[in-house]
């Protein structure tokens, strides 16, 4: 046994593998019990190509009456059951294992994006927030796909930063999470200069309005970006086509 797998070994002796949505222990580390693997939402089949709602269109009605800022968009999973309860396990119970366990998920709706970007980068937290947190969920979210696909190189975790902290946009219809976070958000200064011409995959927990994404894909456009697309672990959808 080489040391590698030695150490995983001893590893999973002391801190058995637990499911990403429940926290119970699994017979392997591939995320989910049987449960919740049962109870995950995970997306399968046509979506629309522009925010990955199941739909049988090409596109959603919701995308052709109010188009997002971004050029194409996938999700993981449906925003409810063990995809959610591993969401909040990530965002609020400090369970960093999540985004390993999710990354399968991310790169089985996304690979193709993911093959395409030039750079991929997580949606940011302003500073305060962070600190307070210690972590940027959907950094390590982005961290972790770019291990898996085997495109380290390409994650650029300080892309964009959050120029000012924002209240939260929880209970906001559309149109004011879209005035809550209008210029919330720009290239970082170390990367000015750097995006024109880029392809560039945003990468986030939830995917509610798009009104975030939507605000940090005008921050890359401004900055000269070929195109911009994302990829969320988990999308809020009352049903095919209609964003909440």
């Amino acid at each position: 046994m080489s040391l590698t797998k030695f150490a995983r070994a001893a590893l999973e002796m002391l801190y058995p593998p637990v499911c990403a949505a429940c926290g119970a222990e699994t017979a392997d580390d591939s995320g989910l019990c049987a449960a919740c693997f049962r109870d995950s939402g995970l997306i399968s089949g046509p979506v629309c190509d522009r925010c990955g709602v199941p739909c049988a269109a090409p596109v959603c009605d919701a995308c052709l009456h109010a188009p997002p800022g971004w050029d194409r968009g996938r999700a993981a999973a449906l925003y409810e059951g063990a995809a959610r309860r591993a969401v909040l396990a990530l965002k609020h119970g400090d369970r960093l294992d999540v985004a390993r366990a999710a990354a399968p998920w991310l790169l089985r709706a996304g690979r193709d994006l993911v093959a395409e970007a030039d750079l991929i980068a997580p949606a940011p937290l302003h500073w305060t927030r962070l600190a307070r947190r210690r972590f940027n969920q959907s950094g390590e979210l982005a961290r972790a796909l770019g291990r898996l696909a085997d495109r380290r190189e390409a994650v650029a975790l300080d892309l964009l930063t959050r120029t000012r902290r924002t209240p939260s946009q929880e209970g906001r219809n559309r149109a004011a999470r879209i005035a809550n976070v209008a210029g919330a958000f720009a290239v970082s200064r170390r990367w000015r200069g750097r995006v024109a011409g880029r392809r560039v995959l945003l990468v986030d927990d939830v995917l509610t309005t798009g009104a975030t994404l939507s605000a940090c894909a005008g921050a890359l456009r401004d900055a000269g970006a070929e195109s911009v697309t994302v990829l969320a672990l988990a999308r809020v959808a009352r049903d095919a086509g209609i964003i909440i």
